[in-house]
């Protein structure tokens, strides 16, 4: 079991904390977090053993798990790696683009492992669609969400649109040449809504739509390719596959055929992808101790955290 610390106990925080004292790969030390009321209030309900000096966690752990706000990531990481910890941080990965490529090197400098909490990666509609995606020309990407205070000091980009970012480059192994966006500040003062438009070297278009200020929550992407379609459905974890192949000579009474204005006959075919119930986080976690304790490669490295920042940045700097 890898010894594990926490350092942010907040909304999310208190999740990680709770699967973290679940999870039989890890062993749960304690935590840190910046308010001692907090901190007592958590130990005192839960058991979790607080720790009001952060020094004091560091020296007896291997990991720290950073659920802080974006703000703090930045000097958290490098307490972890000042200490030799590997670590596991929220997204964004920190604040600026400087930062995270400053971490990225001290990493790679100290042998460290780190992983970016991306969860999006886990979601099962996804994992159960992934092997479908094969070289998709046109992207559509759209996630709403329901007005909540909570978050809105921030972009909505860096808030929610990053997560579509990670699963788009983690998808489309090509780099971007063209970036348009736009956004508009609704009822905060950083937008509420943004839609931008992703332009590939390999000619893929993503079209990417963020809202916070929505009616209803929606979170679907539909992957366009080549003979097939693919549709997730992240918040309601359903996946469809449509794709074409050439229509049989002899066909029966229930296939789908289409002919095109050629003449060439192709064969609809339906498929939904085996989807897993599982917890998302739960399995992002356990994926990092697996990469520590068998010293392989993490599978949301820092490396796709910082190109994820890189360009959620770059919206953010156009709608600004």
């Amino acid at each position: 079991m890898l010894k594990a610390g926490l350092v942010g106990a907040g909304h999310l925080g208190k999740i990680h904390l709770r699967l973290l004292q679940q999870s039989s790969k890890y062993d749960l030390i304690g935590f840190y977090d910046a308010d001692p009321e907090n901190g007592q209030k958590l130990e005192k309900e839960f058991g979790y053993r607080y720790y009001s000096n952060l020094d004091d966690l560091l020296a007896r752990v291997e990991m720290l798990d950073i659920v802080t706000p974006t703000l703090f990531h930045y000097s958290y990481a490098k307490k972890a790696i000042e200490n030799g910890l590997h670590f596991f941080i929220e997204k964004p990965v920190t604040q600026t683009l400087e930062q995270a490529e400053e971490i990225l090197q001290l990493c790679r400098t100290n042998n460290i492992k780190a992983q970016v909490g991306h969860v999006e990666r886990y979601n099962p509609a996804f994992t159960g669609a992934r092997k479908y995606i094969q070289d998709p020309m046109f992207i559509e990407i759209h996630r709403l969400a329901e007005f909540n205070p909570r978050g809105t000091d921030v972009s909505v980009v860096l808030d929610l649109m990053i997560h579509d970012l990670d699963i788009l480059l983690s998808i489309v192994k090509s780099p971007v040449k063209n970036i348009h966006a736009s956004g508009v500040c609704v009822v905060s003062k950083s937008p509420d809504i943004t839609n931008a438009r992703i332009e590939f070297e390999n000619g893929c278009v993503a079209n990417l739509t963020t809202s916070r200020i929505s009616m209803k929550s929606m979170r679907k992407s539909r992957f366009f390719q080549k003979d097939a379609y693919i549709s997730v459905d992240f918040l309601e974890k359903k996946a469809e596959v449509i794709r074409m192949k050439p229509a049989p000579e002899f066909p029966n009474d229930f296939d789908m055929i289409i002919e095109n204005a050629e003449g060439e006959k192709n064969q609809i075919i339906f498929e939904y992808p085996n989807i897993q119930t599982n917890n998302a986080i739960l399995d992002e976690l356990e994926s990092f101790a697996d990469a520590v304790t068998e010293n392989k490669a993490v599978e949301v490295s820092l490396e796709d955290g910082t190109e994820a920042l890189r360009v959620a940045l770059e919206i953010v700097r156009l709608i600004s």
